[in-house]
């Protein structure tokens, strides 16, 4: 056996092993990162050169009709938003709307319900949702080789297997086969799609199966229904009675729902407590114990519409009484956090004083000059991008060569295809009334036989998408003045009840300053305050939770998609993606804390990003009782000029470089249009533009 001395020498010697290790380890990962950054470097090369190409490689048509991405490139072109066809049931009705029923036997509805919570989407539902799909499924059969989906085909059910054996291809490729308590076809029940894949069967298959509309209703109405319950549970409450109804709303929104047994223990006598309660189904039993007779004295029975600990929301409260389920109980709970976090009215936003009567007389002139012109008073100079819809085009006044307008010219015949006249009327009006810095003004619009006109405001910087592409990303500081921006545009939109509901670097657009405005107002909606809208819109990669669960949605899913942007301008790309909708759909369900935040993102900024992207909507910091300020006094914002952002004196991180009025040279080069549309019959058009 070694000394004392011995063992400390070899003690010394592992020591200064592991510290060259140690070194060694740090020299290997600084290396990497360098390589990293080197590829990087080259990638953003190659995406500047490669998304303006056209046509795409054979290779690149063939990956995005597998929904296999190339992975370099998957957040470099760009994205597609998708919106569904308005909600075809009236709001109003819901409550009253009889669904259909199935008969089914025990063992169906118990397969039907164990296949849809082993579903990665579906399960995420509410079980009394559940039990109304369950209910709501109708039989199907298929003989042998029968097709059930046809890849390409527009698809609106979704289909649960009983019996049988299905195989699944994609361009004849063999993908997998199914058999029963399975499900699929799930991306047609949030909104019209084509079919990915086709589904043939092998031998006579049964099914039960669900359309897109009664799903859309279960959903619609169980919130809706849910909600009204709720907020008549509230205003019963004398608590609560003095509260703002958008204050109620949100509470409601917050509230969650927890069961107890029959004997158990809701609230304990002496223990310290910060949850209010109200019952909304059974009764429980109050009793107290005096501690010196060891005696328990029942006070009083609660049933449903009672509550208690209401003290508790004021500040800590030491429980004097035993509350016990006297049978099963379904308590509504709300904890003292979120109740401070949410009494308290929006705040007035400091925008309001863009409707001051200056303001109103320079827009009245405006009104004036623009109301006069025609579209044979202008000639187009370029093409500034290009979309589904159309084109955005760069024209000058003939007369004043000087002034260069930005002209979104949309095709009437695709407008009625896809059903977005609401959306377009939305947008012209909203649009028409915004008056802000940080929002791209439309000054008039116009129409013919072919097409619609818009009138925009030219914002030669370009593209914020374009300066992310091939820059790779942005530094803490760019991305903060690109996000305050989009805090004012919000700010400004919300405080008139509007929601945006499409926001990526692809809609912020450079002024010839560097100052970024919102652009492309498509899925914009006046909703007004403290209320909702159920429509599915948005780009999947920033779509919030509560609109792919068909929860209803309000301004703070634009709180949400800030979250989305402040993190892929960080870093490149955004924090939920998938190699199609319904997987990105999937991941963001999971929750931003499944994600790992890279080294790049500061500690503040990936706090302000948790914080914008909370699973819970009345929880988004935003939709607080402090408003849009909650947002400005963040961390990640400390020391960040607001009033210099308002009035324009701040210097931008990226300053533009624009020679002229008609200068195009900040955005890619796009091909002439040659796809002619016939002109419209004003068939599905039944408003003047």
């Amino acid at each position: 056996m070694g000394t004392l001395r011995d063992l400390q020498y070899a003690l010394q010697e592992k020591i200064e092993e592991l510290r060259q290790r140690d070194t060694l380890i740090d020299e290997l990962e600084l290396e990497l990162d360098q390589k990293d950054e080197l590829i990087q470097r080259l990638q953003n090369e190659l995406d500047k050169y490669r998304s303006v190409l056209r046509p795409a490689t054979a290779q690149q048509v063939q990956a995005q009709q597998q929904n296999m991405v190339l992975q370099p490139d998957q957040h470099r072109s760009k994205r597609q938003a998708i919106s569904a066809e308005p909600t075809a049931c009236d709001i109003s009705d819901l409550s009253h709307v009889t669904l259909p029923f199935y008969p089914k036997s025990p063992e169906s509805k118990e397969m039907i319900k164990e296949a849809i919570l082993d579903n990665d989407f579906m399960k995420n539902l509410e079980l009394s949702q559940i039990q109304e799909i369950v209910d709501c499924m109708y039989p199907v059969d298929y003989g042998k080789e029968a097709c059930i989906i046809e890849e390409g085909d527009v698809g609106s059910l979704v289909y649960v297997m009983e019996e049988g054996k299905v195989e699944v291809t994609k361009e004849g490729m063999k993908l997998c086969t199914m058999g029963p308590g399975k499900v699929f076809g799930e991306l047609a029940i949030l909104y019209n799609c084509t079919r990915t894949a086709t589904v043939r069967t092998l031998v006579h298959v049964k099914l039960w199966a669900i359309d897109r509309q009664c799903y859309q209703t279960i959903m619609m109405r169980t919130g809706l229904i849910k909600h009204a319950e709720y907020m008549d549970f509230l205003k019963s409450v004398p608590t609560f009675q003095g509260l703002p109804e958008e204050t109620l709303s949100k509470l409601a929104d917050v509230m969650e729902e927890t069961h107890y047994e029959d004997g158990e223990y809701i609230i304990r006598q002496g223990a310290r407590g910060d949850t209010f309660f109200i019952i909304s189904k059974g009764k429980v039993n109050v009793t107290q114990e005096d501690p010196a007779n060891q005696e328990t004295t029942h006070l009083r029975e609660l049933s449903r519409g009672d509550w208690f600990g209401e003290r508790a929301l004021q500040g800590e409260d030491v429980r004097t009484a035993n509350v016990i389920a006297a049978e099963a109980v379904t308590c509504l709970v709300i904890d003292r956090d979120s109740f401070k976090h949410l009494i308290g009215g929006l705040d007035d936003v400091s925008n309001k004083g863009y409707e001051d009567a200056e303001a109103k007389a320079k827009y009245e002139a405006e009104n004036a000059f623009f109301s006069s012109l025609k579209l044979t008073d202008f000639n187009i100079i370029d093409t500034l991008g290009v979309g589904g819809f159309g084109r955005v085009e760069l024209v000058q006044l003939k007369n004043e060569e000087a002034k260069t307008f930005a002209m979104k010219i949309l095709k009437k015949r695709h407008i009625v295809d896809t059903r977005q006249q609401e959306h377009i009327r939305s947008e012209k009006h909203i649009m028409t009334e915004a008056h802000s810095d940080f929002i791209v003004r439309l000054y008039r619009t116009f129409k013919d036989s072919k097409y619609l006109y818009m009138l925009m405001e030219a914002c030669l910087g370009g593209e914020l998408w374009t300066i992310l592409r091939d820059r790779g990303s942005f530094e803490d500081s760019t991305t903060r003045f690109y996000t305050a921006c989009v805090v004012e545009a919000f700010a400004y939109l919300h405080a008139k009840g509007i929601i945006y509901r499409d926001l990526k670097p692809e809609n912020l657009i450079l002024d010839s300053r560097g100052y970024a405005k919102l652009v492309d107002f498509g899925f914009a909606k006046k909703i007004g305050v403290c209320k909702k809208t159920w429509t599915f819109c948005g780009t999947p990669e920033y779509v919030a939770p509560e609109i792919i669960l068909n929860k209803g949605h309000d301004v703070s899913a634009d709180y949400w998609s800030l979250g989305i942007l402040m993190y892929e301008l960080l870093t490149g790309s955004p924090p939920f993606s998938g190699p199609d909708p319904m997987k990105t759909y999937n991941i963001i369900l999971r929750g931003i804390d499944m994600i790992e935040f890279p080294k790049k993102i500061t500690k503040n900024a990936a706090n302000l990003i948790k914080k914008l992207c909370r699973d819970n909507p009345s929880e988004r910091l935003g939709n607080l009782k402090n408003g849009v300020k909650d947002i400005q006094k963040h961390k990640w914002f400390e020391g960040f000029n607001w009033e210099g952002l308002r009035k324009g004196t701040l210097t931008p991180p990226i300053t533009p470089d624009v020679s002229s009025s008609t200068d195009t040279s900040n955005f890619d080069s796009f091909p002439e249009d040659t796809d002619e549309p016939p002109p419209d019959d004003n068939s599905g058009w039944d408003y003047d533009f």
